[in-house]
């Protein structure tokens, strides 16, 4: 039957510059012909991610993407979505309201765009979406002008990450029931619903593909890629990783992102 890999984007596949290695492509094609599969997993919307599964020519059989940190799954070759977890609105108006009051940006999703409030229409959205090719729209209120409930949000603060950490720890004291919260890059933190994460949807799609977890190897390098790490037979960081990455996974690769490092993953753990 083959393994199933499972691919980090942004520090893993891509270089730091957003490019694909030729080797990295080639790698991925080659694990495809002999009968494994391969699944982005990113917290990168829906729509970003089918724009690199088109690059990677991962778009038929056997391909497939987590996106939102978990909380979409989509067929590549059927072109359709296998499941969502949205954030319920409450939780959801909760966070823009302390997040206005704080000053601090933030934003979320729909099925085309990263959206935001007026009051954030600024260069942190447009930094943001630029190098992941996304568009962004601008509403008044998210209560008013949202018609479908989002799967993540994401607080962002590109030059002074103290208050975006005082925005996180206001979120473990009072809404820890409800939303999980992580970095997933020393800019972003990421806000989902409880329970949602790359590794718990890792271990939903091996069970629907019925994939023994063993033959699961998933490589990642940031703080979000911890709980597929963790849940795969065979957990990779990057040489790039942080510290807490390396110490989770099984195994660490010699070449970085930069460097073919998904190359290597496949040479070494994808017979």
């Amino acid at each position: 039957m083959g393994k199933c890999l499972f691919l980090d984007l942004d520090g893993t596949l891509l270089r730091d510059d957003k490019s694909l290695s030729g080797a990295n492509y080639r790698a991925i094609q080659d694990a495809l012909a002999r009968g494994h599969r391969a699944v982005i997993t990113t917290g990168r919307p829906l729509k970003s991610a089918l724009i690199q599964a088109r690059r990677l020519g991962l778009t038929g059989q056997g391909c497939y993407i987590i996106a939102m940190n978990g909380g979409m799954v989509w067929d590549c070759a059927e072109e359709r979505e296998l499941f969502r977890q949205s954030m319920a609105w409450d939780d959801l108006y909760a966070l823009f309201d302390e997040a206005n009051r704080r000053g601090v940006f933030l934003q979320t999703y729909d099925d085309r765009d990263v959206v935001v409030e007026r009051c954030n229409d600024n260069e942190t959205v447009r930094r943001y979406c630029a190098p992941i090719q996304m568009d962004y729209r601008v509403v008044e209120d998210v209560r008013r002008d949202l018609t479908v409930p989002p799967v993540k949000a994401m607080a962002i603060d590109f030059s002074h990450r103290a208050p975006v950490e005082a925005f996180e720890g206001w979120i473990h004291r009072e809404m820890s029931e409800q939303l999980d919260c992580f970095f997933s890059s020393p800019y972003y933190l990421e806000i989902v619903p409880a329970g949602m994460n790359k590794g718990t949807a890792l271990t939903a799609m091996c069970a629907r593909l019925d994939i023994p977890l063993w033959d699961a190897v998933a490589v990642g390098d940031a703080a979000n890629d911890i709980p597929m790490i963790r849940a795969a037979g065979g957990g990779v960081a990057m040489a790039n990783a942080g510290p807490a990455v390396k110490a989770a996974a099984d195994a660490v690769t010699c070449r970085d992102n930069n460097h073919d490092g998904v190359a290597e993953v496949v040479e070494r753990f994808l017979e």
